[in-house]
Formats: structure tokens, C-alpha cells, sequence
């Protein structure tokens, strides 16, 4: 009935007037006959089941609109590009016989989906029966019911080594909500690691900020991002870190404008020494979150032939503009030591009116900077605050786009 309901709400509809979309609903003949309290609990169901599918479209795209969601099940669930990649290097493992992967603490099912999705048979374990449950109608909606199924039980307890490769996804919000100390996952970093390793090929997905002494000796760490922004740590055990495998990875996932397609690109660790220091070129080139994290600013800065500006800050300058998924570039107007009052009449000379304000190794509050630049113009400028030695610098530029790269 629940189901009947869903097809019969649209997300605009239930968005623009919630409240007229839940009487309407109410007086759906599906209901005809239950009891009122009965129908207004399922009408509520129905409508923030419509809610979490909008709000899911970011990470799921179209196939949100067939799935069901739990609000932390949504919350955790992993990005769909992210999920594919991730599921790729799976499939690339797998022999035509290989037992199942098994994805523990499946949650919703989002990298379940993506590895059955992926060719391989899955078996998700969760602790929660609701969840469980949702994972299960989710292998369902997405037609994926003959190579993947959920199975409730304690992820603690299952015999990794029976699996062809396991993937983990340990609960990151407790009561208080987002858990940053990989210590207070469920279930805990040392269980969740111990499985990983018991097994022939094991993943281990943690916070984006997962300090690196958290990473145990022997694996393959990738940080990913998604648009610019870095969503996961991956831990790669077993099998996955074969010879040559480089011990850290940054992968940058960009979603084509229009085509909506995904475009990968994976920067690995060469062991490069730290790069060159120079004051300000022409370039300023400002590294993708991933890249920082996995700290490979020295590989970035290789690649479009520059140096830091810090040695302690990762903006790259050169004097060379080089089209790169790995980094932002800004062509460099004007550089000052930073005042307020100079940056302000540097910017109303050239009449701008819209700044976007980027900062690292920067103690000033942009929020109370962009209120007291008090600007007014057509003209718009990237104002970068940074630090060179030990002295507050600001630098004017003007973003370079990727057409004009090359």
C-alpha cells in the first residue's frame, strides 16, 4: 500500500505544499477503510520517504527515485560515483568462480547495489533489522535480486576468509551525531581492520580526515573526491596492494556538465622529495582536497612544472598554465602583504563587486571580511589569503578557465 502511495506523490508536489500533499493522500482510495491514526502515520511514511529521495537525487542521481531510504542511512550511504569506482576495482579482482564479496555494515545498500551492479554476486551483513530490511527492498527496486542479497547479523562475527574480498563501511555517527575519531566507529577501527585482513581482498572505507597514523603498515590508502570535494578514505587490504602498488593514491571523480558522465583521475605516489619554494608567478594553481590529504602536493606541483609559495602551504605557483584535473588555476593580478584597507582599494579600482575568497595558512575571518570590504561593482575576483614565511599575504586573481588551459 505503502508502495502505491509513493507512486502516486511527486517530489514537487510534496515539496511545494507538504501539507496539501498529505491531505490529498489522505483521501487516496488505497486508504479507504483504515483507521484514521493508521492512514495519517502511513501518509507520514509516504511523504518523508519523498523527502529523503530528494534529497538523495545528489548521490544517487535517477535511481534515487526508485529506492527507499532511512535519514542516517542516507546520511552514511556512499556516492554513487564513488561506489562504481570502488565496485570496478573489485570486479577487476574477481575470477569467474570467486565466492561472494561480502559488504559488511551494507546500511542502505549503496555499495551493495554497486557491486552486484558490477557483476559480482554480494552478501550484505548489517546489525539493524529496519536497515536491513531497506537494503533488501533496495536489491529489489534496482533488479539486481540474483547476484546480491542481505542477511541480518552481527559483521563481528562473519568468516572473512570465506569471502572472495569483504568490504567495510563502520557506523560514523553516534547519539551526538558525525564521529571523527576512527577509534569511536562501530564496530570499532581494530575489528574492522582485523576483518579486512583475514580476508583474501578487503576495503576499508573511512572519514575523508582519517589521520594518516591511523592507517595500519601493509595497505593501500586512497583519498577520493567527488566535484572538488573529498568525500572518503579508502583502505585497501590483501590482494589489492599486489606488487607495485603504490602505498598512497588520491582519485578525483568529475562529473561531465550535461552528459552527466563521470571522468577519473588517479594520482599516485613517486616518491618525490619536497618541491621548490618560489615567490608568486604568473599561476596560481590550488590542489584538489584529495590531493592535499594524500600529500602528494610535490606530485601536483611536478606536473604543472611549479613550487609552493610555503613550504608548510599547498598553493603551487609557476609561470607555466597547464590543464589539470588535479588542481584549480588562477592567473595572479596583484600580490600584497595583507591589509584590509589595501585589498579593499585594490579591489574598488578595478570595480568589483562579487569576490569569492579562498584561504590556507590564513588566520583572518572571511565572513567579517567579505562584511567590511563593503564592495560595489560588475566586476568579480578570487581573493586568495595565505601565508609566505611567517607574514600574512593576500593575493588577487582572476579564475583561469578550463578552456583556456593547455
Amino acid at each position: 500500500m505503502g508502495r502505491r502511495l509513493l507512486e502516486d506523490v511527486s517530489p514537487g508536489e510534496s515539496a511545494a505544499d507538504p501539507l496539501k500533499a498529505a491531505e490529498r493522500l489522505r483521501r487516496h482510495p488505497a486508504l479507504s477503510g483504515m483507521r484514521r491514526d493508521a492512514a495519517t502515520d502511513l501518509v507520514n511514511m509516504v511523504l518523508t520517504q519523498t523527502r529523503l529521495r530528494m534529497r538523495a537525487e545528489e548521490k544517487f542521481g535517477p535511481l534515487a527515485d526508485r529506492l527507499f531510504f532511512t535519514p542516517d542511512g542516507l546520511e552514511q550511504a556512499t556516492r554513487a560515483p564513488v561506489a562504481a569506482h570502488r565496485a570496478r576495482r573489485f570486479a577487476e579482482l574477481a575470477a569467474p568462480d570467486a565466492a561472494p564479496v561480502a559488504d559488511l555494515c551494507c546500511g542502505i545498500g549503496a555499495d551493495l547495489l554497486a557491486l552486484a551492479g558490477a557483476g559480482l554476486a554480494v552478501e550484505g551483513v548489517d546489525l539493524d533489522p529496519l536497515t536491513a530490511a531497506v537494503a533488501e527492498a533496495n536489491i529489489g527496486a534496482a533488479g539486481l535480486s540474483e547476484r546480491a542479497r542481505v542477511r541480518l547479523g552481527d559483521a563481528t562475527e562473519i568468516r572473512a576468509a570465506e569471502y572472495s574480498a569483504v568490504f567495510c563501511d563502520p557506523a560514523r555517527r553516534g547519539r551526538r551525531g558525525r564521529v571523527f575519531d576512527p577509534r569511536a566507529y562501530s564496530p570499532s577501527w581494530d575489528t574492522v581492520v582485523e576483518l579486512a585482513r583475514r580476508a583474501p581482498a578487503g576495503c576499508v572505507k573511512a572519514a575523508p580526515g582519517l589521520p594518516h597514523e591511523s592507517i595500519p603498515d601493509g595497505v593501500a590508502a586512497e583519498w577520493v573526491s567527488v566535484d572538488w570535494e573529498v568525500k572518503e578514505t579508502a583502505l585497501w587490504f590483501g590482494a589489492f596492494t599486489g606488487t607495485g602498488t603504490p602505498s598512497r593514491r588520491a582519485t578525483l571523480l568529475r562529473t561531465r556538465t550535461g552528459s552527466g558522465e563521470v571522468e577519473t583521475t588517479t594520482l599516485t605516489g613517486r616518491g618525490l622529495g619536497a618541491p621548490p619554494v618560489s615567490e608568486p608567478l604568473r599561476y596560481l594553481y590550488e590542489p584538489d582536497g584529495a590531493v592535499v590529504r594524500s600529500h602528494l602536493v610535490a606530485e601536483a606541483a611536478a606536473a604543472v612544472d611549479g613550487a609552493l609559495l610555503d613550504p608548510a602551504i599547498a598553493y603551487i605557483t609557476s609561470d607555466s598554465l597547464v590543464r589539470t584535473p588535479l588542481c584549480r588555476v588562477y592567473e595572479v593580478r596583484e600580490v600584497m602583504p595583507f591589509s584590509l584597507k589595501r585589498l579593499r582599494a585594490a579591489l574598488r579600482e578595478r570595480g568589483v563587486g562579487t569576490v569569492t575568497v579562498k584561504k590556507r595558512g590564513s588566520a583572518v575571518d572571511v565572513q567579517r571580511l567579505r562584511r567590511d570590504l563593503r564592495l560595489a561593482g560588475p566586476e568579480s575576483a578570487v581573493v586568495v589569503l595565505t601565508r609566505i614565511g611567517s607574514r600574512p599575504y593576500c593575493l588577487l586573481c582572476a579564475e583561469v578557465g578550463s578552456e583556456e588551459a593547455g
